[in-house]
């Protein structure tokens, strides 16, 4: 239950009566009311009141009918509080205008005269999600808190992020660390399974003894069993000297498995074998050994889909997996592009003795583009950058980002028919964020429709859509039957 006089509703409006009706209106229904007859008292206001939404008129004189005071004062607002709902009560002079100012930042709009009910249920709406950001907003600090927290006592290995996803993936990793249980580490090419390993690691209690890091998805049958336990001088052609496998090197300390999805059927095999016992022979060698190693190991493949396929061995995914850290991809993410970004370039300033900044533009197109490649991928554009650009700018040009080619999250007027399922993909923000639960909630009620949504909100379709990008939810879209 919401308790809307917690946050006030600001009435800009010129006209006495207009004024006095809405304030009777608004409390009538629950709401605390202020009222501003100019611009300059409602800016005043917003500086130092609770402002669950702004009520504005778009002209503020008898005679102006251009609706550009209005603009103005959205703007004024905007400077002051980006993320403040306004909603633009309008006559018909002014309509175009409110449009316009609609799809640049304002919450909605709503004609004058009014309708009571619509118009309560839509203030209604926007003081409910205001209260829902702000919710988030004090939410994500104590995630930040949490998070120099888990730095100050755990090694992290200089790990840069910021999102909850992450903080959560890590706060995992350091809680299993001290214990003896393999690790598989999920996540797409470049998203950060090695680093993970390492902190794993590194807050271990192996934490001082070797770190061995293997391909496994690289080696072919014929160096595989080499490679991991080991060969004899004369073992196989070109065996001229004793070889150390990666099991016997890494022995006390931890063995890290990268790419396991793509092992062979035959190298699986081997591998189940020593993970079963602790025991192995070097190749041309009848001795056996016995090592004792912390497994870490990593995929980017979908296991359970390979073991239904029948590529990969059930009893060796089990042997693997008794922890599983899943790195969500960086799109989903976002609030860790822009620290890493400038890491990156922070790192390129040391080696250059160059300063670079990125601008608005190149940070806005950071922030939007989808990163298929990851956090490796953001590395490779920042240095592409550093090359090209003119210091100590860098642009969004020198990005050289391609041009968005899927579907925008706004798709054009009409377009929305066959969204039958809202998703959230997996990573984007924890399960705790509360906006995001309402509007999950009432995209799910409503089918996907995002206008159906957007009406149950009280909020225009192209708000809706603005928050559902911040917040990285989807719309699963499927085309009708």
């Amino acid at each position: 239950m919401y308790s809307f006089r917690m946050l006030k509703v600001l009435v800009v409006d010129d006209q006495p009566a207009v004024c006095a009706a809405l304030e009777v209106l608004f409390d009538l229904n629950g709401m605390e009311t202020l009222t501003a007859r100019t611009p300059e008292e409602a800016l005043a206001l917003v500086r130092s009141e609770d402002i669950g939404v702004v009520v504005q008129d778009m002209n503020f004189h008898r005679d102006a009918t251009s609706g550009e005071e209005g603009e103005a004062l959205l703007r004024a607002i905007r400077e002051l509080d980006p993320e403040l709902p306004v909603l633009l009560m309008t006559a018909f002079q002014s309509l175009e205008s409110a449009v316009r100012l609609v799809k640049s930042g304002a919450s909605d709009y709503i004609a004058k005269p009014w309708n009571d009910d619509k118009l309560v249920a839509t203030v209604k709406n926007l003081v409910r999600l205001r209260e829902l950001a702000q919710e988030n907003l004090r939410w994500r600090a104590s995630t930040s808190r949490a998070r120099v927290e888990l730095s100050r006592t755990h090694q992290l290995g200089g790990l840069i992020y910021e999102s909850t996803a992450m903080h959560e993936v890590v706060t995992l990793a350091v809680k299993v660390a001290p214990s003896e249980a393999a690790v598989l580490i999920t996540g797409p090419n470049g998203s950060g399974k090695e680093r993970l390993a390492q902190i794993v690691q590194m807050n271990s209690r192996r934490r001082d003894k070797p770190f061995v890091k293997v391909n496994a998805g690289g080696l072919p049958d014929e160096l595989l069993e080499a490679e991991l336990f080991g060969a004899e001088a004369g073992a196989y052609t070109g065996a001229k000297k004793l070889r150390i496998g990666r099991f016997e090197e890494a022995d006390g300390g931890t063995l890290f498995l990268d790419e396991i999805g793509n092992l062979s059927t035959a190298g699986q095999m081997k591998l189940l074998r020593v993970l079963q016992t602790g025991e192995f022979q070097r190749l041309g060698s009848n001795i056996t050994r016995k090592t004792d190693v912390r497994l870490i190991s990593a995929t980017n493949a979908d296991l359970p889909r390979a073991i239904a396929q029948g590529t990969f061995r059930e009893d060796l995914y089990f042997r693997l997996n008794v922890i599983e850290l899943s790195v969500p991809p960086l799109r989903h993410r976002a609030d860790d592009i822009l620290p890493l970004a400038e890491h990156v370039l922070y790192r390129h300033a040391e080696e250059s003795k160059i300063t670079y900044a990125l601008t608005p533009d190149a940070r806005q197109a950071l922030v939007d583009y989808e990163w298929p490649g990851n956090v490796r991928e953001l590395e490779n554009r920042l240095q592409r950058a550093t090359l090209v650009c003119q210091p100590p700018t860098v642009t969004a040009k020198d990005l050289g980002l391609p041009q968005a080619g899927g579907e925008s999250i706004a798709p054009p007027l009409g377009s929305e028919r066959g969204a039958i399922a809202a998703r959230a993909p997996a990573g984007a923000t924890s399960s705790a964020d509360p906006e995001r639960i309402e509007i999950e909630r009432v995209l799910v009620e409503s089918g996907g429709v995002v206008a159906r949504a957007a009406a149950m909100l009280g909020v225009s379709r192209q708000a809706l859509y603005r928050r559902m990008d911040r917040l990285g939810i989807e719309i699963e879209r499927r085309p009708k039957a």
